[in-house]
């Protein structure tokens, strides 16, 4: 679940680094439109908050289906956990396809087919029958993770289109939607599945609320052409072969095994400890809310101090916290943990893209950085919550789960240390 947020300065600090000059940019009146506002800029973003609500907010909420299928006996919880896992993964991955569309060109044909699958597939996932593992796959896990990643990608490029300057504000706009959503989606599906109209018309209902969300955001949001046409071809083999930064992946990849179990298994954790039904039912709620801020005052401050040096004690106490829910037993407990580990695992999923941007030479290497980064860990995310659904069982074993977990978000801390110490070295400033 990362958010592509990318400081204006930290594009202006790539640039300084090439060896060669970037080529200039257009002046306001080579371009189709103003920059940096305007009509079209702010419904853009808008449109893309909304855009990122309905997808990855949506993708959020999953511990909402994770406790109702675990508690309907569809599966295992290790089973379940690969639909909503799945999910995630092609919401990621569809990062390649989607951005390549979007560069040639077919913005508002990627997204309206996105929508269209999107939507199609929760329609699909409402007829599902409970009890048959083998369609909510299909439906929720290939169909609803595949139309997500057609359009979560695009709606936060496509800002670029419209800002320069003020374009990490833009994207950062975009990118609260993830929260919006976290918030809204949860507090629907946990109402409408425990009322009166139960599994089938609950996701129903929650289909229409995203049909009639896209199709205002694909009436505000619009794409200009690339009117840079000296554009300078990325360093494919230089990626690569860039140390630092694979490291980096392989960190994101391994933080992925835990950071995610939270997001997944809270509510089910605060049912299962005898946490009352409300509260529990409200805890992905309070999780996603409390990440709102943390998407946006820690990456104010990796603006000053650079994305590293922020992310690596935000990670390390996510760590902490997994390994504190070993005592958490109480109302009281379950709110703290979804408060303070929503504010530092926010700040985490959102700092990742700043992250790998400050690795590059160039600017033109940033979407392919992306591309190749988000594709790779997003087989963390789709195998991570797997592996602690088989290790929490049928008796619902916590302990090995927990430390599954934290021990991976730990790990984590390990590799970007080493990479922060690689980029020292390499820069010659702390500020990494």
């Amino acid at each position: 679940m990362v958010s592509l947020v990318v400081p204006a300065r930290l594009e202006k600090s790539i640039a300084e680094e090439n060896v060669a000059p970037s080529p200039p940019s257009p002046t306001p009146e080579a371009t189709d439109g103003v920059m940096d506002g305007g009509f079209h800029a702010w419904s853009t973003a808008m449109g893309g908050c909304i855009t990122v609500a309905t997808t990855f907010g949506y993708a959020n909420s999953f511990g909402v289906y994770q406790d109702f299928y675990t508690r309907s006996h569809t599966a295992s919880a290790s089973a379940i956990s690969w639909i909503g896992s799945t999910q995630l993964f092609c919401l990621l991955a569809m990062a390649l396809p989607a951005g390549k569309l979007l560069d040639m060109g077919y913005f508002r044909l990627t997204t309206m087919v996105g929508t269209f699958v999107y939507v199609f597939s929760l329609f699909m996932v409402s007829i599902c029958d409970p009890q048959k593992y083998y369609q909510l796959y299909l439906a929720q896990g290939l169909g609803v993770g595949i139309g997500s990643g057609l359009l979560y990608i695009p709606c936060l490029a496509v800002q670029s289109h419209h800002w320069r300057a003020r374009r990490g504000l833009a994207m950062g706009i975009a990118a609260t939607g993830t929260s919006i959503g976290g918030i809204i989606f949860p507090i629907m599906l946990n109402e409408l599945f425990k009322g009166s109209m139960g599994f089938a018309w609950g996701v129903r209902v929650s289909a229409f609320v995203v049909l009639a969300m896209l199709l205002a955001a694909n009436a505000l949001m619009s794409a200009k052409a690339n009117f840079n046409a000296k554009k300078v071809q990325p360093d494919l083999k230089g990626i690569m072969t860039d140390i630092p930064y694979l490291i980096s992946i392989f960190a994101v990849f391994v933080m992925d095994w835990g950071v995610f179990f939270p997001y997944f298994y809270l509510q089910l954790f605060a049912v299962v400890h005898g946490v009352d039904s409300k509260t529990a039912f409200y805890s992905i709620a309070i999780l996603n809310a409390a990440a709102l801020p943390g998407r946006i005052f820690p990456n104010m401050l990796a603006d000053h101090v650079g994305p590293y040096n922020v992310a690596i004690p935000c990670v390390l106490f996510c760590a902490v916290l997994i390994y504190a829910m070993l005592a958490i037993k109480t109302v009281g407990g379950v709110i703290g943990f979804g408060i303070l580990y929503g504010f530092l695992s926010g700040a985490i999923l959102s700092l990742a893209a700043p992250a790998f941007a400050t690795l590059s030479r160039h600017p033109s290497e940033v979407g392919v950085r992306f591309g190749i980064a988000f594709s790779l860990t997003a087989f963390g995310a789709l195998i991570g919550t797997p592996v602690t659904g088989a290790l929490l069982g049928p008796h619902f074993d916590w302990n090995k789960p927990i430390i599954f977990s934290a021990t991976s978000t730990a790990a984590g801390v390990v590799l970007l240390l080493v990479t922060r110490q690689m980029l020292v070295k390499r820069r010659s400033t702390e500020l990494i």
